[in-house]
């Protein structure tokens, strides 16, 4: 006999790049948030289900959902999507319907009614988590999936790259481990250029996103006959500047990642080159980056790092 179709079901999961999400993420659903907080969870219940067969709009997360899914019309399974989500059963309804009308093949979902959903990101095999609550986001932190609070008013990505899932990342604290932050914060910008100028060589140790950049590389070398003719374009945009961006570089190189373009701004706001950039989604570690990208792309934020200590 073979394994259980349970196991079978991880093992297929586990050669995937599974994303969950909350509902609030993926769709528009701030109008009946306002309901919720105003109010209780019932008259929010009783407002989806109203409103059941109308679609909920597209969210924040929308394009990088629509666009990673694409990678499946090859045939073979590349991508995963799961509703992962505080809201009750009764408006998992309307969030799956919803998907259907704009033929996101999504089957799998989790609806908490409140409870924390992210203990089931580990069952999921999920290897990143997209939510509006930091509460959940830093709990699937801690438990090691790479997870981004959404700005639910971020813009909107744009449409010009319909074959190119664009993603750009900050690096400290994000891509790579917290170190050299901790020197930046500790001692100041000369100790930070120092340290990383002697320390070009060794690398930098993973940070929370390096296991989702590692699944995006292997879509990115994935024959066209294998993706859909779809594509991965990758972005490091980070305050660092030279000398200290050897350090950065090389520990890509170390991990045998690539990635396509690298942004060393030297303190420069990030939101222009952002919305020069165009990504489907932003992660940063510094709430006034993510703030400052907001207005211009879809960005979360990473509640990783010295930066984040409570």
């Amino acid at each position: 006999m073979g394994p259980p179709a349970a196991d079978r079901l991880a093992n297929r999961l586990a050669n995937r790049l599974v994303v969950a999400l909350s509902s609030r993420a993926l769709f528009d659903f701030e109008d009946e948030n306002r309901i919720f907080e105003a109010h209780d969870d019932r008259a929010y219940m009783a407002l989806q289900l109203a409103r059941l067969d109308e679609p909920a709009r597209p969210g924040v997360a929308f394009s990088l959902v629509r666009k990673l899914l694409a990678f499946n019309a090859a045939g073979t399974p590349q991508v995963e999507v799961v509703i992962l989500s505080r809201n009750d059963p009764v408006s998992g309804m309307r969030v799956f319907r919803s998907c259907r009308h704009y033929e996101l093949p999504i089957e799998r979902g989790v609806f908490t009614r409140g409870a924390a959903p992210w203990r089931y990101l580990k069952p999921l095999a999920a290897q990143l988590f997209l939510s509006t609550n930091e509460a959940d986001v830093r709990s699937a932190l801690d438990a090691g999936v790479p997870a981004a609070r959404v700005l639910p008013h971020s813009a909107r990505a744009s449409e010009r790259h319909p074959h190119e899932v664009r993603i750009a990342f900050d690096g400290d604290a994000v891509l790579f481990s917290d170190e050299a932050e901790r020197v930046y914060q500790r001692d100041g910008l000369d100790a930070f250029q120092l340290h990383e100028r002697t320390q070009a060589t060794t690398p930098l140790a993973p940070g929370p996103f390096k296991p989702l950049l590692a699944a995006l590389h292997k879509l990115q070398k994935l024959d066209d006959a294998d993706s859909a003719g779809m594509r991965i374009r990758t972005a490091l945009v980070t305050a660092r500047s030279a000398p200290a961006h050897e350090r950065a570089i090389r520990t890509l190189m170390d991990w045998h990642i690539e990635i396509d373009e690298a942004m060393f701004l030297g303190g420069l706001p990030k939101g222009e080159f952002l919305r020069e950039f165009e990504p489907d989604f932003f992660f940063d570690d510094q709430t006034r980056h993510v703030d400052g990208a907001a207005p211009h792309v879809p960005a979360g934020h990473v509640a990783a790092g010295v930066a984040n200590l409570r």
